[in-house]
């Protein structure tokens, strides 16, 4: 496997998606984080820091625990993972 996966990750509230790399080595915590960052910078807005955000994948409806690396999910290239917030 390559460092990286290519996934789509859809924005739920937003409606929109992005191809996005991720590197398998990483922990989904921090992700979560670079996401959340990087959708507020791309789009030019803030989302809410109340909010914990999910990330579900599409086609079987799992949801990742925050300390699952990449590498040890079912997380692959093509993967399309939804990314929710939720009020904390």
């Amino acid at each position: 496997m390559e460092n990286k996966v290519l996934v789509k990750i859809i924005l739920s509230e937003l409606d929109v998606d992005f191809d996005v790399f991720l590197p398998v080595n990483e922990i989904i915590w921090k992700i979560k984080k670079l996401l959340v960052r990087s959708f507020s910078d791309i789009m030019g807005i803030t989302l809410d820091s109340n909010k914990d955000y999910v990330l579900i994948n599409k086609d079987n409806g799992r949801i990742y625990n925050n300390n699952d690396i990449v590498i040890d999910t079912d997380i692959r290239n093509a993967a399309e993972l939804i990314f929710v917030s939720i009020d904390k």
